[in-house]
Formats: C-alpha cells, structure tokens, sequence
C-alpha cells in the first residue's frame, strides 16, 4: 500500500509542454490557471528552454516551477514504434521519465495519444495482473458524469480485460469522486442477459460471480450513457472510441444549431440577450474542456492525456485531474482487487467444469 507519509509530501507535476496543437504558451498558461485557483503544486515544464523560460518566469504565480530542456517534439503523426525508437530525447519522453524516476508524481500532456500510451508503457510498465492499459473519458450526464473506458487503447479487449477495465475504472471512479460503491456496466447492444456475443456474457459472469464486492448492473445500452444510468461504463477501445466521437459530433450539431435558432432574427436575439446567463451555463456544461483529462489507467504511475486542441482551460482540467488523482492509493486497490478476483474467477472455472463432469457422468 502506499505510504502514509507520501500523502503529505509536496506534490509536484511534470507537464510536456510542446505536446498538442497549440504550443506551449497554452500549456503554460493552463498551469497557470490551476494555480492561480487554489492548486498547490510544483511543475516540472519540458520541452526548448528557450521557448520555454520566458513564458514561466513572466507569470508570478508559476514561481518555483522548473524548466528542464528537451530537443526533441513528438508531432501528431509519428507512428508510437517510431517515437519508442527515436524519441529519447523529446519533451514526452522525459516527462513520462520524471514520473519513472520519482521527481514527479503525475504527468499531463497534449501530445500524441498512442505515442503517449507506448512512451507511458515503456517506462512505467503495467500494473501487475493488468494486461493493456485503458483509457478513460468522463461523460457529462443529468447525474454529474459517467466513466467511460476504454475509449481507445486498444481496438479489441478480451474477457479478462474487460474484467480488469471494469475493476479500474470502479476505482478510478471512486478516487474522483469519493462515492464508495460506483456502479458499474458493461456496454451491450441490450440489457437483457441473453444479448451480445458470448465474450462480454462471459465477462459478465465473472464479475457476477467472481466480484460479488462490486455493484455490478450488468448490461446497459448506449443510451444509458448520456443517462447516467451507472457511474462506470465498461466496452471495447473500438466501440468506446466510436461512441465518444459520436457524442462529440452530435454535441457540436445540436450547438450549431442552437446559435443559428438564436440568431435567426432580431426577436431570437432579444430573447438570447434576456437567457444570456443561462445560455452561458450551457455552453460551460457542453463544453468538452471542462471535463478535459483522459487518464491512461493500468499504468504504475498517473499519466493523464488532454485533448491535443485543448485551450488553457481545458490544460488546466486536465491538470487539476491529475492534481486531484496524484496522492489517491487507487493502483494499489487495482491491484489487490485483480489479484483476488483473479482467484475467484479460477476457483469458478473449477467449480463450473466439476459440475459438468458430473452432469456428463449422470448421463
């Protein structure tokens, strides 16, 4: 378990600042954002020092932050085999080192989704009884927000891996928000028992079975999403993926069309002016930086991922999430879990085949 006395020790935050697609004036002035609202925490900033210096030092509330030089860029379309090749000596690579090494407890970047999941792989390893990280993604609900996960890791996932997602997210979702016992489900084209194909019947069972701990809903629908029908949402990186950028376009319709209405006459308008407040609160709730941060769990170390387009604000989500996870033992309770629910699921099997051997027999 993790010792007690790291809970007090400061916490310090190493960002890759040259990730993502608007430069490291953005990244900057995210950290600078979160600490200007209450964050207490060092950063660590890689990338050029030269680019980088000035930026820091000329905002006060960053002093006591750190630049450490790092020539080289990972650029959205490098291939992860290339970056892991080639890719020492840039700012990804050694803010994911900082976290290996212990200088930092957490890292954020903007930077390249699956160079970051190969660089984070590489130097952290996964924990152990994981056998492919996932990543998350936090879905606005009437409820507050759902865990979804994976939404892009890994195309496919096995049952056991569904069962480990279904155990990682569990505890993510209970180190974000605090709630003991989150719901969980495994996405399914219905609800009943007998739908999907018999991988994710299978999953299900063991979680049934094997993890009697867990609150357990079984299946739901893509619908139940956007409901907040259960707090954590279990599938594939294939179907996650689709289903995220699905939501993401249809919020931007629906946007869209909601400032064309509004601004169809001078009535329309009139009436906007008068809803300003709340059109406002609206646009805040939908936006996709406020709940920025995807965190790539699975891994001994806390790596989270912001959107590449993101603004400050939305580095600055993505930095109070890590902030807020960094102290949190969840890896620790991932991995005892997994590990007894590993037991479990064996002592199932056996019990499932003596059964049909004596079912064979009676025969």
């Amino acid at each position: 378990m993790t010792d007690p006395s790291q809970q007090s020790a400061p916490l310090t935050l190493a960002v890759d600042a040259m990730g993502g697609d608007n430069g490291p004036a953005v990244v900057v002035d995210g950290a600078a954002q979160a600490a200007t609202g209450g964050l207490s925490a060092r950063f660590i900033f890689f990338g050029d020092a030269a680019a980088l210096g000035p930026l820091v030092a000329e905002r006060a509330v960053l002093k006591g932050a750190e630049v450490r030089h790092a020539e080289g860029v990972v650029a959205m379309t490098d291939k992860p085999s290339q970056v892991l090749r080639r890719g020492r000596d840039t700012s990804m690579w050694a803010a994911v080192g900082a976290v290996r090494d212990g200088d930092a407890q957490a890292v954020v970047s903007c930077g390249n989704t699956g160079a970051l999941m190969a660089v984070s792989r590489s130097q952290l390893r996964t924990i152990e009884g994981v056998d492919r990280p996932a990543i998350t993604a936090l879905w606005p609900t009437p409820r507050g927000r759902t865990v979804v996960l994976d939404v892009g890791a890994n195309v496919e996932a096995t049952e056991a891996e569904l069962v480990q997602y279904a155990i990682m997210g569990e505890a993510f979702f209970r180190a974000l928000t605090g709630k003991e016992k989150p719901t969980v489900g495994l996405l399914n084209v219905g609800a009943e028992e007998l739908k999907g194909h018999e991988l994710i019947r299978s999953a299900a069972r063991v979680l049934r079975e094997a993890d009697p701990e867990m609150a357990f809903h079984g299946f739901v629908e893509g619908d139940d999403i956007s409901k907040g029908t259960v707090d954590v949402v279990v599938t594939d990186g294939f179907t996650g993926n689709v289903a995220l950028k699905t939501a993401e376009g249809a919020a931007r319709l629906v946007a869209s069309w909601l400032k064309e209405a509004l601004t169809a006459s001078l009535i329309t308008r009139a009436g906007a002016l008068l809803l300003r407040r709340q059109l406002v609160r609206l646009k805040e709730r939908m936006d996709p930086s406020s709940a920025n941060g995807g965190v790539f769990l699975g891994l001994n170390g806390l790596v989270v991922k912001s959107h590449g387009g993101a603004d400050a604000n939305g580095v600055k989500s993505a930095i109070e999430m890590a902030a807020n996870l960094a102290r949190r033992p969840f890896r620790d309770e991932v991995a005892e879990t997994i590990a007894r629910v590993g037991r479990r699921a064996q002592s199932v099997d056996r019990r499932g085949d003596a059964d049909g051997e004596v079912k064979a027999a009676a025969v």
